[in-house]
């Protein structure tokens, strides 16, 4: 019962959080001609297109490099299966960024001979030089951030935090491998670890580093585009901490991008022109995730099956399915 009650609430949380937002958001905080006017003064060709091009660099670059995690620490599976599968669980992304992940991984198990925590142990690497990319991104545009210190105590504050978990934890985990300070629980952290080489995590390194800083471009010429003017640096010492609101569970990112944004960069523009760019690119990423799922589930559908029907006459692979002759 208890676990029943567990799963009922995992899953009405995140359409909770989302209305509690919204209605703070679009019922209460917002001044709604103002914001139709800040939507009426925005470029919208321009936007739509930066946006857009923000949304599909993300797919791109996530799928590619989560492809690679999986082809060097679980199977060989080609690259164009993985697009298939990502992009059919981008359709479910529309209302769950949580329930899209656990698709994918379902998916992608599938293709693997159900080793479901191989491929999500692999999936967790690249997660984690992404963390530090963006981290490490923020931490060199901290001290060039106007106002200093005094003016972005709240962005020094996450930065010093995260710092101190990343640095804990890797301290904990030395003195469980040595023996001085058993600590429960890590010995599986320090294993998992170990499956990663520096020079096999170079090439995600590379790839989310040339991510993350497209990303503060594309989203500096999207939110100019829309008439607001925020700071490169400034995008670079904050959009991690935007990253880390959109980690909250709700429906589509909706509600906590327009919260975070109009937060993050109150400096740079009035409250309903950043609600109202927030939502625009809200509504873009909405638009581009219901086209790829709806391009790539016939496919990701057609594979799973076929993985599935294969299993079960006892080979290995479904050849003619998934071999691709342009697959790297």
């Amino acid at each position: 019962m208890a676990a029943f009650e567990h799963q009922r609430w995992r899953h009405v949380l995140p359409w909770l959080i989302s209305a509690l937002l919204l209605a703070y958001v679009f019922g209460w905080a917002t001044d709604w001609p103002r914001l139709y006017e800040a939507l009426r003064a925005a470029h919208v060709p321009l936007f739509l297109a930066f946006a857009t091009l923000d949304r599909l660099a993300f797919f791109a670059v996530w799928t590619w490099l989560q492809a690679i995690a999986l082809r060097r620490f679980v199977a060989h599976v080609p690259i164009r299966s993985v697009f298939a599968v990502r992009g059919g669980s981008e359709l479910i992304r529309t209302v769950s960024n949580p329930a899209s992940d656990a698709a994918f991984f379902v998916g992608l198990a599938q293709l693997t001979g159900g080793r479901l925590d191989a491929v999500i142990s692999a999936a967790l690497g690249p997660a984690l030089v992404h963390f530090l990319v963006m981290l490490l991104v923020m931490t060199v545009a901290l001290p060039f951030v106007d106002g200093g210190f005094a003016a972005n105590r709240g962005t020094w504050g996450t930065a010093g935090t995260l710092w101190g978990l990343f640095v804990g934890l890797a301290i904990a985990v030395r003195l469980s491998a040595s023996r001085r300070l058993p600590i429960p629980g890590l010995d599986g952290l320090r294993d998992w670890l170990g499956r990663f080489s520096l020079r096999e995590l170079r090439p995600f390194f590379w790839g989310f580093l040339g991510l993350t800083l497209f990303d503060i471009g594309i989203q500096g010429l999207a939110s100019r585009a829309f008439g607001i003017e925020i700071g490169w640096i400034e995008l670079a010492a904050r959009i991690p901490m935007l990253y880390l609101a959109l980690s909250i569970p709700t429906l589509g990112n909706f509600g906590t991008r327009e919260v975070a944004w109009a937060s993050l960069f109150a400096d740079f523009g009035e409250r309903d022109e950043l609600l109202a760019y927030a939502l625009g690119v809200n509504a873009v990423f909405l638009l581009i995730n219901l086209l790829l799922g709806l391009i790539f589930l016939p496919r990701a559908l057609q594979l799973v099956a076929a993985v599935r029907r294969a299993r079960r006459h006892g080979d290995p692979v479904p050849e003619r399915l998934l071999r691709d002759p342009t697959d790297l």
